[in-house]
């Protein structure tokens, strides 16, 4: 059993549900050990399915994986938490959870699962205009749902995602059993270095989401090609210095400031290569060139996304 979250792990999120048994496959064959999931990516099953041919054929065992997967926001809820963390076992083929995060710090509206999952934000898709709808549940009645998982044996560990400083704060005031992981969007256009600091202050891990930056958002239209972090002088010198792929250059400054990243992709050939980051160091001012490239430019906002996707002004950041 991993005693902590791998340094370099696998997001699942975009990965298509057809190419996630095969996918998940050839990244334990790869090397990868931690698998980041969620109930909102819609492949839970296909993933787990994955895992336990992995399994079989002798390519790992449970032990040696670490699997994430999250709370989604309409199963804030504390009568909800545990059936949404027993779903999501269940579709993933395992007895327990090394970490399971609250998704987002968004409450919504209950939706069964026998009507819709995953549900996703909006509440009634049939509706003449269809919207999100908030559901009145504090944050503190959700962590304490989330510290029973870890009672009942049902995780290891649990945590957050895409909270604020203030957030971060104010969850240390009531937690019972502390949070021992943040997973936040980080990549050299938002460093987030306050943020880092702040968690690691409170000795909770951090998980950079989106390590590649725009990569993740162009075919959703939320970034555009100009907006690639690779194309920067500083990340391409150090390509240069170091015979690494500007990719490869992007992802060790992730690991080398002390933060997990979770990169995705399906080619098997891209996995080796975002693996092959720790034979090789950057410098101290390759770092600071890099992380000089902070814009604060955000490509997960729900501020953003929920009024131009769903009808619905929901900003969770300043």
């Amino acid at each position: 059993m991993l005693n902590e979250i791998p340094k370099i792990g696998f997001g699942f999120w975009k990965v298509a549900s057809d190419d996630c048994v095969d996918t998940l496959i050839e990244a334990v064959r790869a090397g990868y050990r931690h698998f980041d999931c969620a109930a909102d990516y819609g492949n839970e099953v296909q993933v787990g399915e994955g895992l336990a041919k992995a399994i079989e054929q002798g390519l790992c065992t449970r032990d040696e994986i670490w699997v994430t997967s999250k709370l989604w926001n309409t199963f804030h809820a504390p009568e909800h938490v545990e059936a949404a963390c027993q779903k999501s076992l269940n579709d993933l083929g395992v007895e327990q959870f090394d970490l399971y995060l609250i998704h987002f710090p968004i409450a919504l509206e209950y939706v069964p699962f026998e009507e819709r999952y995953p549900p996703e934000w909006i509440f009634d898709p049939a509706a003449d205009n269809p919207t999100m709808q908030q559901a009145k549940v504090p944050l503190h009645e959700t962590w304490a749902a989330m510290e029973k998982l870890v009672d009942k044996g049902l995780t290891r560990h649990i945590g957050v995602c895409n909270y604020n400083s203030a957030l971060v704060h104010d969850l240390m005031r009531y937690a019972k059993i502390k949070p021992y992981a943040l997973q936040i969007e980080s990549h050299p256009y938002l460093t987030q270095e306050k943020l880092i600091r702040l968690a690691e202050q409170y000795d909770m891990h951090v998980t950079a989401f989106s390590p590649l930056g725009a990569l993740s958002y162009v075919e959703l239209d939320m970034a555009g090609s100009q907006d690639s972090v690779l194309n920067e002088p500083a990340v391409l010198t150090a390509a240069e210095n170091h015979d690494k792929s500007p990719a490869q250059i992007v992802l060790r400054w992730g690991i080398q400031r002390q933060t997990s990243i979770i990169p995705k992709t399906t080619k098997p050939k891209r996995m080796r290569e975002n693996l092959a980051i720790t034979d090789f160091a950057l410098s101290d001012a390759e770092m600071r060139a890099i992380s000089a490239l902070n814009a604060n430019r955000r490509f997960n906002d729900p501020g953003v996304f929920c009024e131009a996707a769903f009808d619905s002004f929901h900003p969770i950041y300043d």
